[in-house]
């Protein structure tokens, strides 16, 4: 029997190495495996830019790898709780009825959807924000001074 308000809360808080997607299809899942690998380049992103500064050009090409990671989980983890129970109990509990507790909604699976909302779209913007700073600063570094 597959918990909503359990996947709900593994996306949220373990998005961004494919928890949600292990609880619910099993350690086969191929996306399951595929989270992590961006998870750990914005992670060494974002210690090359403590290491280097935020002029090192790979730590701005690879944070936001992280904040999209996090956005996936957050993005997951809405899809899941706002999934009604009938359909959450056809696509992962096919044996059980289709009002059956497991697909049921709760406080803690709305307490899951209000964090994921707000981390999700905090992270989002903080991610785009950073890229397109780094970006326009950059063009302005390359850009010669004395064009006309």
């Amino acid at each position: 029997m597959k918990n909503k308000t359990v996947a709900t809360w593994l996306a949220f808080l373990g998005g961004p190495l494919g928890l949600h997607r292990f609880y619910l299809r099993g350690m086969g899942d191929i996306w399951g495996w595929l989270y992590p690998l961006p998870s750990a380049l914005g992670l060494y992103g974002v210690m090359r830019a403590q290491q280097m500064g935020l002029d090192d050009h790979w730590s701005w090409v690879l944070i936001p790898l992280l904040g999209v990671t996090i956005t996936a989980g957050a993005l997951s983890a809405l899809v899941y709780g706002l999934k009604t129970p009938e359909k959450w109990n056809a696509a992962y509990n096919p044996s059980t009825d289709a009002e059956a507790t497991p697909g049921q909604s709760n406080w803690l699976t709305v307490g899951a959807l209000v964090c994921a909302l707000l981390v999700g779209t905090g992270t989002l913007m903080a991610s785009l924000a950073f890229s397109f700073q780094r970006y326009f600063e950059y063009q302005i570094e390359v850009t010669p001074k004395n064009t006309p």
